[in-house]
């Protein structure tokens, strides 16, 4: 999943078909002749991405902060949402650190070389599936939790330490070929790109390598979160649970997010990926389409790492308390601004062990 992977793809593609067919040779290749295809390599205005960059860079670095100082400042004891959301914000920072080098490669190339290469395209990686796997577990918590009612299990808060680390793992075991195929390549007639770099005629792995993370970095764990607050919502509603639904407000809002920004991108991928397999038909003009739309439906995905801190301070009451209470506690607001009602709202269960700081 890069800005630069369907476009380099494509040059690849030629590049191979031309050596298999010719040889190596030197000097200009007749691309006319030879490739049926005139890649567009400048989908979007590059000035205009960075200046996208550099916002969602600020909000994410500032809002995230802010998130992973109110949990670990609450006084109120975690919940299970609490850890996941936590590390759900550590995920998003990891990933807004690399930013500033994407920006800078969009205008220049890339100029820093293998390693950052391999290690900045891991961040993003596992920053896109801990996300949804973080979201399809908190999902499974909040089913237990309201449809079965399974105090038990949502009470047993260690066992959330070992399901993050669990996730951090399979994370890093999805990202993995990106970070052994990935490097920094010159390609002809185009800037430096880092990209995954597998030899000629590997279409078919290059497609393994796409299908496996998307079915079980996202189509599954999407499932999960579909089937779950599916029930969860009938629940809520049979039950006529106002003030628990009310709760679940962030909760909801958190996962809508995340699909409306990385939805997008995976369906275009899946499009293109059908378009490799043939099952569809290839054309000039659906090859750069799919180019230009991957290319902007990933800056889509890329502000999801800014959006969560916006929905906790707009939706979640009990963030903005805790937000204000370190402001207070600073001396940056007075403390008559600090809310009478400090209570904890809970989310979904009348379990104290399920309340949340959100």
């Amino acid at each position: 999943m890069t800005v630069f992977m369907i476009n380099m793809w494509n040059i690849t593609d030629w590049w191979e078909s031309a050596e298999d067919e010719f040889g190596d040779f030197t000097g200009t290749p007749p691309t006319e002749i030879y490739s049926p295809c005139k890649i567009d390599t400048e989908t979007l205005n590059k000035y205009a991405v960075v200046v996208i960059y550099a916002l969602v860079f600020v909000l994410s670095l500032l809002g995230n902060s802010l998130v992973i100082l109110v949990v670990l400042y609450s006084q109120i004891g975690h919940s299970v949402t609490d850890v996941y959301l936590l590390n759900l914000a550590i995920a998003d920072l990891l990933f807004a650190l690399t930013l500033p080098i994407w920006a800078v490669s969009k205008v220049k190339g890339w100029i820093f070389g293998t390693p950052l290469c391999k290690i900045v395209s891991l961040l993003k990686e596992v920053n896109f599936y801990s996300g949804i796997l973080l979201l399809a577990s908190i999902s499974m918590d909040r089913y237990l939790a309201i449809v079965h009612a399974t105090r038990r299990l949502t009470q047993k808060r260690h066992w959330v330490k070992f399901i993050c680390l669990g996730i951090w793992a399979l994370s890093l075991i999805l990202s993995l070929p990106i970070f052994v195929f990935r490097r920094a390549i010159n390609p002809p007639y185009s800037s430096p790109v880092c990209y995954e770099d597998m030899g000629t005629n590997t279409t078919k792995l290059r497609i393994v390598m796409r299908a496996l993370p998307q079915t079980f970095g996202f189509i599954v764990p999407l499932m999960i979160m579909l089937f779950c607050y599916g029930l969860t919502l009938r629940t809520l509603f049979e039950a006529h649970m106002g003030q628990k639904h009310r709760a679940m407000r962030v909760i909801f809002a958190v996962v809508l997010v995340f699909l409306l920004c990385w939805l997008p991108y995976n369906l275009v991928l899946v499009a293109d990926t059908l378009m490799r397999l043939q099952a569809i038909e290839e054309t000039c003009q659906r090859r750069n389409d799919i180019g230009r739309a991957l290319d902007a439906t990933e800056i889509l995905g890329f502000f999801h790492s800014c959006l969560n801190p916006l929905i906790y301070a707009f939706i979640g009451q009990k963030f903005r308390h805790g937000l204000l209470k370190i402001m207070a506690f600073h001396g940056l607001i007075s403390k008559e601004y600090l809310p009478k009602d400090s209570r904890p709202s809970f989310v979904g269960s009348s379990s104290a062990n399920t309340s949340t700081t959100f």
